[in-house]
């Protein structure tokens, strides 16, 4: 079983989380990550030195690439795993694969503003522990 881990760029738990998935014998792919905390930014900034606005970029090579890159990823999942604080990709991600039937799983961050639409996950949990637990009995079904 794979597991793919969602998140932001920005975020540098996911390395640790990713390890520690790993550690419980969990087979995690999270590659998407070693693009770097910036790889948006950058990514907008040369676009539009290009004289390309942000409908367009979407429709250019790099952008595709990185698209295509990602949904392969997701496909090939048999579950995913969105790790909090994330950003619009992410729960787009997240909501994508739950409405294709993979499971979907949100692991919190303490988060200060609640949401009852998290409830749309298959599970969520504040504890990697407990996460982990789920995620061996998803592996044994």
């Amino acid at each position: 079983m794979r597991v793919y881990l969602i998140g932001s760029l920005r975020n540098p738990r996911v390395p640790e989380v990713s390890r520690e998935l790993r550690a419980a014998g969990i087979d995690v792919f999270a590659d998407w990550y070693a693009a770097g905390p910036n790889a948006d930014d950058c990514w907008r900034d040369y676009e539009r030195s290009q004289g390309y606005d942000f409908e367009e970029a979407l429709r250019r090579p790099a952008a595709q690439n990185v698209f295509e890159f990602d949904k392969r990823h997701l496909l090939a999942s048999d579950a995913v795993v969105l790790l909090c604080p994330a950003g619009k990709s992410g729960f787009l991600e997240l909501g994508w694969s739950l409405g294709r039937g993979t499971p979907g799983y949100i692991l919190l961050d303490n988060p200060e503003r609640w949401d009852v639409m998290f409830q749309f996950a298959t599970g969520v949990f504040s504890s990697l522990n407990d996460l982990c637990n789920e995620l061996h009995w998803l592996k044994r079904e």
